[in-house]
């Protein structure tokens, strides 16, 4: 049976398809895996907490890599909007999703198209284009209000022969 999740509406990340929807954690078919507030004593304990619910049998050899993006973009939130969050994980039939929002600021015009590859030398800037790498799709919503970052990876599906 196929899981039914009410869905936020978020603008695309520039240069993104959306795949449809982003499932928000008011699901209807469930609870979200993870709903919780975060500052900055909190970022080891919740990657460590994203990696534990994930089964790594799910997203096989692309888990760390999703943790990973999940790892950057909660930290963001603690270094440049306000120093807490919130993060949400929730899984469809088809995705695994994590939402993160604040009430920082907003990000600035110049950082909200994706990033080009950063310089070798460059300090920071490394945290949205891993997301962009790691990610089958980033979507974000910013403001004076605070941002909503989603980083979406697809689960497996069934192999096709072609």
């Amino acid at each position: 049976m196929e899981e039914t999740v009410e869905h936020e509406v978020l603008r695309p990340a520039p240069g993104r398809e959306p795949s449809g929807a982003v499932p928000s954690h008011k699901n209807s078919g469930g609870s979200a895996l993870i709903d919780r507030v975060f500052g900055r004593d909190d970022i080891a304990v919740l990657r460590h907490e994203v990696g534990r619910r994930l089964d790594p049998g799910l997203l096989g050899d692309r888990l760390d890599g999703f943790i990973l993006a999940v790892n950057e973009v909660i930290t963001n939130v603690v270094l440049h909007a306000g120093g807490s969050g919130r993060l949400v994980l929730s899984r469809t039939a088809a995705s695994i999703w994590c939402t993160v929002t604040d009430s920082g600021p907003g990000i600035p015009e110049q950082h909200r198209r994706p990033p080009e590859v950063p310089g070798a030398f460059e300090d920071g800037g490394r945290g949205i284009w891993l997301a962009y790498q790691l990610c089958d799709e980033v979507t974000m919503a910013t403001g004076p209000i605070g941002t909503t970052i989603g980083l979406r990876i697809d689960l497996p599906g069934p192999r096709r022969r072609i």
